[in-house]
Parts: structure tokens; sequence; C-alpha cells
């Protein structure tokens, strides 16, 4: 077989594991997913009303609300689900079964790439079920086009794999699960100071440029504007800027930390 065959083989050997361990202990994908639904719900129920008449200016509307806050949860429930790949590369470093695999004869990237793989499988899955949690309490998107449809998708997908090899890096560097599962919190943390739940203009002065320059909010207001047919501006170039960042320093951070001989 081929060097590309083997690694291909490999790689699907190593997500089919992965897979496999999710469908086993689903508790901590659910704990995740958890979160971003019932921040939906608790925003448009409890929130809703009064946040649409502020932004507004006038009476509430709970259903302008709804339109405006789920990109943004959509974009958090990817934070949250990676969280679950950062627990599970520092499980396999800190047992032991990498050693193990280091003295097999495998494609030794096999092993990060089935993480990547399984866990942006694992977003997109997620983000399907909330997206349906939204669409069942009132969220529509009649005026995009099926080539917006498919540019969302693609800005999804994009930005899960961006922060999943963030989180493949640090479950790669930190010592056990725990500590793993708090390390990818600004993953979850970052939605919350975007332009998620309200408008960066209704923020104080001092903070805009914190929730301005920031990977998710490019990423909220691109995703708004392909569903909601909102202004997008530069915000789309900002978002794919982001994304190759993102990528491109987590894939170095990751396998550089996998490759270092250990100690």
């Amino acid at each position: 077989m081929s060097s590309l065959s083997l690694a291909i083989r490999d790689s699907n050997t190593m997500l089919r594991r992965n897979l496999l361990h999710a469908r086993r202990y689903p508790s901590l994908t659910l704990n995740l997913l958890l979160t971003p639904v019932m921040l939906l719900l608790l925003f448009v129920y409890i929130f809703g009303d009064v946040m649409s008449a502020g932004m507004g200016g006038g009476g509430a509307d709970r259903s302008e609300y709804i339109a405006y806050v789920v990109p943004g949860i959509l974009l958090m429930t990817i934070g949250s689900t990676v969280i679950g790949a950062a627990v599970s590369v520092s499980t396999d470093m800190s047992e032991g079964i990498i050693a193990r695999f280091r003295t097999m004869a495998i494609y030794r990237g096999s092993v990060l790439i089935g993480h990547v793989v399984g866990s942006v499988l694992q977003s997109i899955a997620s983000v399907v079920l909330v997206g349906a949690v939204a669409v069942a309490i009132g969220f529509r998107s009649t005026d995009a086009t099926a080539l917006e449809w498919l540019a969302a998708f693609g800005l999804l997908s994009f930005f899960a794999l961006a922060v999943t090899w963030i989180a493949v890096g640090m479950g790669m560097v930190s010592p056990n699960a725990e500590a793993a599962s708090n390390s990818a919190m600004p993953l979850i943390l970052l939605p919350l100071i975007s332009s998620a739940f309200t408008p960066i203009d209704a923020m104080p002065g001092w903070f805009q440029p914190i929730a301005q320059y920031q990977p998710f909010t490019p990423a909220i207001e691109t995703l708004r504007g392909l569903l909601l047919g909102t202004e997008i501006g530069y915000n789309g170039w900002l978002a794919v800027a982001w994304c190759l960042a993102l990528t491109a320093l987590g894939y170095r951070w990751s396998t550089a930390s996998f490759n270092r001989d250990p100690k």
C-alpha cells in the first residue's frame, strides 16, 4: 500500500475509535450540548421580550430576538462541543495509550486526525440538534438562498475545524482531563462577551474592543448575515482569516506537542 493509503486507513481507524468512545460515553457530549440549549431557552423565554424591546426601541417581540440570538448560539455550540476533544486527547496522553501507538506501525498523525475529524463531526451534529430546537421555538430563515445556506454550513464546519485544533492543542499540554476541561473553558466564555446576545454598540465603550476583536464576533456576524440578510461587511473576511489563523496555530501546536519525545 502507498503511504497515502496507509495514512487514510489508519486515520479512518482512529476516527472509528473516537466515535465509538463518544457513543459509549455520551454523558460528556450531552453535558456540553445542554449548555447552549439552556442558554437559548433562557435568553429567549426569560429575557427575550425585554431584549427585543431594548434592541428595537419599541414594543417587545420575542421572535426578533430569537432571530438575533440563534447564530451566536450555534457558534457557541461548537465552542462547547470541542471541549470534549481536549478532554479526550488529554485522557489518551495521560493513560498511556499514546505510548502504545508510538510503538505500532501506524501513520503517526492518524491519532490527531481521528480526534479532529471526530470532534468536527460531533460539532456539526450538535449544531443540527441545537438548530432543530431553535426552529421548534420559532427561528426562521426564509430569505436565505441555497448558496447562503451552503456558505453558512461551510463557515460552521471551518470554524469547528479551527477551534477543534486549538482544543486538541490544549488537551496535549494538559496533565489530566480536568485540567484540559478547565483550559478549554474560554471556548464557551468568549461567545458570552461577543455580539452573540447583544449588539456591540449597546456595550460600554471601553468593553467594545474586547467584544469586537475576537474570533467569535466576526463569525457570528457573518452567519447572521447569511441566514438573516443583515449586512456582513468585512466580517466575512475576518471570520475566514480567524479560522485560517486558528487552524494553523492549533495544528502547529498540536503536532509539535505530539511529536515531542516523552520525558
